[in-house]
Parts: C-alpha cells; structure tokens; sequence
C-alpha cells in the first residue's frame, strides 16, 4: 500500500472512532447529569434558535426585473455543503469485473463466487441551510442518514465545521444539525402557505459537487404527494432545476427568502427534467421545533382507517361533493372509538380547516401535537354533527393505513426481494435518494402480478410503511391492512423514470 493511502485510511479510521468515543461519552455525561428517560432518548434541554420570520405575502403586481443578482446575493451565504461519511457492509458481494454485464454473458455465473461480507466506506454529498446565527442548519434526513461523521463547509467555500445531528425525522425527510459558529448568515424565513402556482422561485445547492449554484423556475404545484418520497408528504413542485446534490439546499422566493427544503427530484437519465420537490418551510419549521423542545417529533393520532374515495362510494354513502375524508373503519381503544366515531363517516373539517382529502386529514392530524383537544364536523346519514376528542398519539413505526384488518393467509409468500446495493444501483442506474428492496421473483397470474408489480421494481413503502431490508419488505406485507394493499415503487423506464403507486386488491379471505 502506497504510504500516502496508507495515512489517509489510518486519519480516517481515527476520525470515525473519535466520533463514536464522543457519542458514548456524550451519553454517559447526560445519564449521570440525569437527563435521559429510561429508553435512553435524551429529553429536550435546547432552547427554540431565533428565527428570521418574514410571514407577509408577496407583492405579485408586475414589475419589471433585470436580474436576480440581489436575491441570490442575499440568500447565498445562507447556503452550506454537507459531506458525510459512513461505513457500509455488503454481504453478498463479488468483484465488480465478475459483475460485468458482458463478462457475466459470455461466462454466466460460474466464476461469481461469493466472497463474502466486506465493510467499505461511501462518501455523500447533500446541501443544508442556516436558519439561525448560532449555527443551527436544515437539511433532508436522507442527506445525513447513517453517517459516522458530518462536516459543513460554508458558502465562502473554505470554511469547515463537524456537525452534530440535533434531530431528524425520517417521516417527513426533514433533519436538524448544528455548528459551533456564531454569527452566521441566517436566512429569512417565509409563510410557505402564501405560496401560489405561477410563483418564481431560485433552487440554491450544491449539485454534482462543483460547488454553489443557482437555478430558476416557477412553483408548478403545491400540496403535491403520493410520491413515495416520505410517509407525510406535502411537496411544493417546481421547474428550477435540482440535480444531485441539491437534497437539502434552499428553495427561496424572489425576495430571497426561504420557502422550502430541496428534497428529491423525477429523473429520466440522472438529471433534472422540470419537476423537483421540496419540503415547504412551514412543515420543517414544526419538524424543527419538535425536536428541540421535545427531543422526538411526536404525532397526533385518531385511530382511523381512512378509504379512498371513488364515485361508487360517494353514492353508496350518499356524501357531499365537497372535499372529506371517508372513514373505512376504527381502531378499537383509540380516540376516534371513545369519541363515537364509525365507518362510513366522512370527515368535512378538523379543528375548523376544511379537509381536502385523506391525505389532508392525515397531515393536520400528524403535526398536532398528543393530548391536545379536536373538534371534527363529520357528515352521517345526511346530516353534519360535531364530534370532539383528545388526540392520542402515534405509535411507532405504525402509520395510518386503510381498510380493517389483515387476512389470516400470506398471499405475498412466494414474492421475493433483494437487498439494494451499491453496485444494484449502479447497474440499473437508480439515484442515491431511493431507499428500498429490489423486486426479484413475482409470480405470474399472481395479484401482485395483475396489479402491475414487476422484477426489477424497487419497493419503498406497504400501505405508507417505508422497507428497508428485504425482512422488512415481508413483514410489511404481513401486517397491511386493508381492502387493497398501496404499494410505492420505483420503477426505471426508457421514457420516464420514477415513482408511482401499484394497488394490489385483496383475494378471499381478505376482501
């Protein structure tokens, strides 16, 4: 080994080891000072950071501009890189040569001999934002999962920090980190909900590692979700370009202000093609100050099973054409069964905001907070009643699923999965973003089959539950409730790749 990779590796075993020594001691100095509960979550001791709130709307009465120069002068600094590190474990793994398409054509697998684990470390890169002048930054939880070690480099482009992860929430792709800076750039924060389709808005990150950069666009969409991208999504689309890299950069409006997380984009060949997503602000501000204040991001909870709504329905219940959410069944011992909530009610308003659909519902719920009183205006029989009740709180991993029970057979036994590695996602080019299992085996005639699940599909989410590993894929599927079981996956095609939903109804006993 060369003397100068043998220093290099040697630095960063160090570095790693270091890092974890201070994870432990960190957690014997807050046992001993007392302020971990007996699971061993640290309990909130950090004041909220001071905010740079803007809430007022923009003036949209038309000007004219020459150049965006001073918003990106103003929200630039703003604007840091994150780079992480973090050791990975294969455990079916060959040599790549072996791996070759062309060589595997001509030999087969005769030489593809497994050689067992093997640990190697992968380098990410992401983007994050300063929200605070005492150094705490907003990123995507997906930039910074895993990671052994976490430096922010500034947009000056020479000035390094380590992070520290305050919190993350993996629910909504939102994470909190912090540095040991004072007097930073913090940006101005704006009310995401003022934002309007048409809106110009400018993606600032740090795609493909080349260093700061702008692009433009227009706010295409908002409140956009069923992307597979998060269990609580509320995306705000838009056309501004973000590549690789951009995850956690700043989404901001024309006065420079921040008005979303850059979070994920869909891709046709690895690049932007005009439709990226982005975590409003208002949803990572609540995040945020959950974490702080609370140490965890705890949800509130109805204990319902909310149906998705078809015409055939609307006439069987005989429901009003507004905009609700239709109540498949409840949960026995929740909030929504003491408060005499039944299948077949369909949810009009919570807390006095109209609800648009169940994903909506399902989103107002999750960012109330546990033991807090709500007031819903449900439709029944053809008449609106009022119903008030103390939210409970979500349990964990549980998320709220459709339909009642699950079947007492297995219909998913003779599916099979495979673990997404490194070298997967490079043979079938899929981004560093998606987190899930390859779809190996799907029977033929089966109703996954039927239903449009194909081999080489990733799987990300039964029912909104996200899989990781292959056990978890099979547990999913196990414990889904429900009428029709929503699988998300990814799926690459010549024309258009990404995510999309795949419903797989129920046969027999299930139905």
């Amino acid at each position: 080994m060369h003397p100068d990779e043998f220093k290099r590796q040697t630095a960063s075993g160090w570095a790693r080891w270091r890092g974890r020594a201070r994870m432990i001691l960190a957690m014997l100095v807050a046992a001993w000072l007392g302020v971990c509960d007996p699971a061993g979550t640290v309990r909130a001791q950090r004041p909220l950071p001071k905010l740079r709130f803007d809430p007022e709307p923009l003036p949209r009465e038309l000007k004219e501009r020459t150049s965006l120069a001073p918003v990106v002068r103003r929200a630039a600094p703003s604007v840091v890189t994150v780079y992480t590190t973090r050791t990975l474990r294969e455990e079916d793994w060959v040599h790549p040569f072996l791996d070759d398409p062309w060589f595997r054509r001509f030999f087969g697998d005769r030489f593809r001999r497994n050689r067992g684990p093997r640990e190697y470390q992968a380098r990410g890169l992401g983007s994050g934002v300063i929200v605070s002048e005492d150094g705490y930054i907003l990123t995507n939880f997906h930039v910074v999962e895993k990671a052994d070690e976490i430096r922010v480099r500034l947009a000056d482009g020479s000035t390094e920090y380590e992070a520290e992860v305050i919190g993350a929430d993996p629910h909504t792709d939102v994470a909190v980190l912090k540095i040991p800076a004072r007097d930073l750039p913090a940006m101005v924060i704006a009310d995401s909900d003022q934002l309007e389709v048409g809106d110009l808005v400018l993606a600032l990150g740090n795609p493909f590692g080349v260093g700061q950069t702008v692009t433009m666009g227009i706010v295409s969409a908002v409140g956009r979700g069923e992307l597979g991208l998060a269990d609580y999504e509320d995306f705000i689309q838009t056309d501004a370009p973000i590549n690789v890299g951009n995850s956690g950069g700043a989404l901001v409006d024309v006065q420079g202000r921040l008005v979303g997380i850059n979070t994920a984009i869909v891709t046709g060949g690895g690049g932007s093609v005009g439709v990226g997503f982005a975590v409003p602000i208002n949803m990572a501000r609540v995040v945020m100050e959950r974490l702080l204040t609370e140490g965890r991001f705890r949800r509130g909870y109805l204990g319902v099973y909310l149906r998705r709504l078809t015409s055939d329905l609307s006439r069987e219940f005989d429901l009003p054409e507004s905009g609700g959410a239709l109540v498949g069944g409840v949960e026995t011992g929740t909030p929504a069964e003491s408060a005499g909530l039944r299948e077949g009610d369909f949810i009009l308003e919570f807390n006095g905001r109209g609800v648009r659909d169940a994903r909506h519902l399902r989103l107002m719920v999750s960012q109330s907070r546990p033991g807090t009183e709500a007031t819903l205006k449900v439709w029944r029989n053809g008449q609106t009643r009022t119903v008030r009740l103390t939210l409970g709180e979500m349990p964990e991993p549980e998320l709220a699923e459709e339909g009642p029970a699950p079947p007492a057979t297995d219909p998913w036994e003779d599916l099979e999965f495979a673990s997404l590695s490194e070298q997967e996602r490079r043979d079938r080019g899929i981004p560093d973003y998606i987190r899930g299992v390859i779809v190996e085996r799907v029977p033929v005639g089966s109703p996954a089959a039927r239903a449009g699940l194909r081999p080489g599909d990733v799987l990300l989410q039964v029912n909104g539950r996200r899989v990781h590993t292959p056990d978890e894929a099979r547990e999913a599927l196990r414990e889904a409730a429900g009428p029709d079981v929503r699988l998300r996956i990814w799926r690459r095609e010549a024309d258009r790749s990404g995510t999309r939903l795949v419903v797989v109804p129920r046969e027999g006993p299930g139905r």
